[in-house]
């Protein structure tokens, strides 16, 4: 089940919910407001510059995945 990232379009509150069926109407916890927006996540958003990451860190050459820009190695 994943999780989506939302922001509220009423009060600005951003909050994750477990989405079992993309056709389930989503409700700010704070506001009850049904107007969400989605948000990337982290994930998606995560720049390659060779910064510090918090997921976890392989040795190991080769580009991988991903071409090795995104620090998991």
């Amino acid at each position: 089940m994943p999780i989506y990232e939302y922001i509220c379009e009423d009060c600005q509150t951003e909050f994750e919910k477990i989405v079992i069926n993309r056709e389930q109407e989503i409700a700010c916890p704070k506001c009850a407001g049904k107007k969400n927006k989605i948000q990337l996540s982290v994930f998606a958003t995560a720049n390659g510059n060779g910064g510090s990451s918090k997921g976890p860190s392989f040795s190991g050459g080769g580009g991988g995945c991903c071409g090795g820009g995104c620090g998991c190695h």
